[in-house]
């Protein structure tokens, strides 16, 4: 099985900067897919990004050149640098593992962007 951790949310004024964490135990490997989501009230889950292997990336438009995702397979770590932060970016974000068709997720971190 698979824990992920998130860590790094907070409250932030607009324009600011926070860099979420997400910390993978259990039976991690560095071939799986690891990504970030998150869900704004009331709303559904949604893609922010995600990192291969290889580390080949992909980001939602909403935070194209304002996010980055990275990973660290030594660490078994996922993070997300997120700058320019914007009000419609409050949610609660989540970090999933994604293998061979299996999505592991965490329980998420809330991130608040005041205006």
């Amino acid at each position: 099985q698979v824990q992920l951790v998130e860590s790094g949310g907070g409250l932030v004024q607009a324009g600011g900067s926070l860099r979420l964490s997400c910390a993978a135990s259990g039976s991690v490997f560095s071939t799986d897919i690891m990504g970030w989501s998150r869900q704004a009230p009331g709303k559904q889950r949604g893609f922010v990004a995600f990192i291969s292997s290889g580390g080949s990336t992909n980001y939602a438009n909403s935070v194209k050149g304002r996010f980055t995702i990275s990973r660290d397979d030594a660490k078994n770590t996922v993070y997300l640098q997120m700058n320019n932060l914007k009000p419609d970016d409050t949610a609660v974000y989540y970090c999933n593992l994604a293998r061979g068709g299996t999505n592991y997720w965490g329980k998420g971190t809330l991130v608040t962007v005041s205006s």
